[in-house]
């Protein structure tokens, strides 16, 4: 127990370790995890023997499904649901084509049997989230024309639809399909693959936002919990599971509730370390000395796969919505494969015995193509499409970017009757460690000098520290339906119970600060500060 305690942390340390040096040499640090994996196995320096491949499928699964749950969450709607269309096609016409495509591909030019060659274009039918998200934020990969989110939103929710292609062929393998049975599991993977997730995203942002834990980190333990549970109870009602996490990781990701900035960190570094530990672990699995057997048809399938069924898929989805010949190249480019393929490689080896190919380690050869290869190629393929956009921040497309300096910015716009009107900034006593940042006159940005004198009408923007999570106010919200006991009173009329302060409204779209004669309508939501 000791010894393997110990190795665990040195192979720990050995990831961080050389992920920082090869970040700076530009190689995926996903490709580290894998070789060092290698260098762990049986054919390595220390000649670890480790072949059980159940249960690698099974610990790998749910390395899995916390990447997956974290790739829902750390997708930011706000810039997803501008390309969301083209990404939903790519994560499931566009998977269906690349497996289709890579399928017939092994079956008449590999001359394997049909349906072992269609196993082999599912398994390797969709792109990998991990990688992906490595490399953009690694790289600070700004891409144009909304590339970058449709890139999150299709790695981070193609692996369903590559998981129900691989079971759906393993069955036809195994004589346990027709075609009503086929039917029925496509429309319950999607029907309660959707309905779990959501229904646990919803109850789980519905305790978040309600209930007050008495020991501080038990949100974080309920929000791992509905990651699991959105997982695990979809797959006992037939469920997608991969899909049904993904869902509930969007949901709560988006929504708002407190101590959220605690989860992004702590989720953080558990999928940092997720990926870390899967990498290695299907690199311990790997046996090099059977690599030479399969390089020829892998590297063959990965070229294929590369350069003709990702593109003409990307085409397929992309064409009718104009996008550029630049665009659909990049994208087509960054379909790197990953963790999830060699996964469902280890399901459909674990499930099927009577297989003419290496089924696992060609995977793992096309897998190394692609992230060695293509990943490694991504960031100057992107200049040399001119499509880096210095304008754009990567950071961004995710729901986890936080600015690293802890500064807040408030605007205010100025009345006539404002006391700091016709007053020069000088004159002006303002609260300590806030000033006004700029000033915004006729639409025109000004910097503000001591000697700047404010007009009314003018739009300030204010510039201060900004809360520190462990001084974070407990936010609860109040929805005011019609008949509400609050609807059509001014606040100051309204009796609040101890120790609350209603410190914004939303109505519609628009959010209020509101004072004491603001007055309250049905269909408010306020957010009350409770002490």
């Amino acid at each position: 127990m000791t010894t393997t305690l110990l190795l665990a942390a040195a192979v720990i340390l050995l990831c961080l370790a050389l992920s920082r040096a090869t970040n700076r040499m530009g190689v995926p640090s996903l490709m580290v995890f894998i070789v060092l994996g290698m260098l762990f196995g049986v054919d390595g320096i220390f000649r670890i023997e480790f072949d059980n491949y159940a249960l690698a499928e099974q610990v790998c699964s749910v390395f899995l499904v916390l990447i997956m749950f974290y790739g829902g969450f750390g997708t930011a709607w706000r810039t997803a649901k501008e390309k969301i269309r083209q990404s939903v096609l790519l994560s499931t016409a566009g998977v269906v084509i690349t497996a289709a495509l890579t399928g017939l591909f092994c079956h008449f030019v590999l001359q394997l049997p049909l349906l072992e060659a269609l196993l082999i274009g599912a398994v390797v039918s969709s792109t990998d989230a991990a990688s992906v998200f490595s490399i953009l934020r690694s790289k600070r990969l700004n891409l144009g024309d909304g590339t970058a989110p449709m890139l999150e939103v299709e790695s981070g929710s193609n692996d369903p639809c590559a998981y129900m292609l691989t079971v759906i062929v393993l069955q036809l393998m195994n004589g346990q399909a027709n075609g009503g049975s086929l039917v029925w599991m496509l429309l319950a993977q999607v029907l309660f693959g959707t309905l779990v997730g959501a229904v646990v995203a919803l109850g789980a942002r519905w305790l978040l936002q309600r209930v007050r834990f008495s020991t501080a980190g038990y949100d974080t333990i309920l929000v791992f919990a509905a990651a699991l549970i959105s997982y695990a109870g979809a797959a006992a009602l037939g469920g997608n599971g991969y899909l049904s996490t993904y869902i509930t990781g969007m949901i709560l990701g988006n929504s708002s509730f407190p101590g959220k900035r605690t989860q992004v960190h702590f989720f953080d570094g558990v999928t940092g370390l997720m990926q870390m530990l899967l990498f290695f672990l299907l690199g311990l699995l790997a046996t090099p000395s059977r690599m030479p057997q399969v390089i020829l048809p892998a590297l063959a399938v990965a070229l294929f796969l590369s350069l003709v069924a990702r593109p003409a898929a990307v085409m397929a989805v992309l064409t009718p919505f104009k996008a550029s010949i630049r665009q659909m190249t990049l994208v087509s480019w960054a379909g790197l494969r990953g963790a999830a393929s060699i996964v469902f490689a280890i399901m459909a080896v674990v499930g099927q015995s009577a297989l003419q190919t290496d089924l696992f380690h060609m995977v793992f050869f096309i897998v190394l193509f692609s992230i060695a290869v293509q990943g490694s190629l991504l960031p100057r393929m992107a200049r040399k499409l001119n499509m880096i956009d210095d304008k754009s921040d990567v950071m961004k497309t995710f729901s986890d970017y936080s600015e690293e300096t802890p500064v807040q910015f408030l605007k205010l716009n100025l009345q006539a009757d404002h006391p700091w009107v016709e007053k020069p900034l000088r004159n002006i006593r303002m609260i300590p460690e806030v000033r006004i940042a700029l000033v915004i006159r006729g639409g025109e940005q000004m910097i503000p000098r001591g000697n700047t004198t404010l007009l009314p009408g003018d739009t300030i923007i204010l510039s201060g520290p900004s809360v520190d999570e462990s001084t974070m106010a407990v936010l609860t919200e109040v929805h005011i339906e019609a008949g509400h006991e609050w609807s059509e009173k001014r606040l100051c009329d309204i009796e609040m119970p101890p120790h609350h302060l209603v410190v914004m409204i939303r109505r519609g779209k628009k959010v209020l600060i509101p004072d004491g004669v603001t007055r309250i309508h049905a269909g408010d939501v306020l957010v009350m500060h409770q002490g």
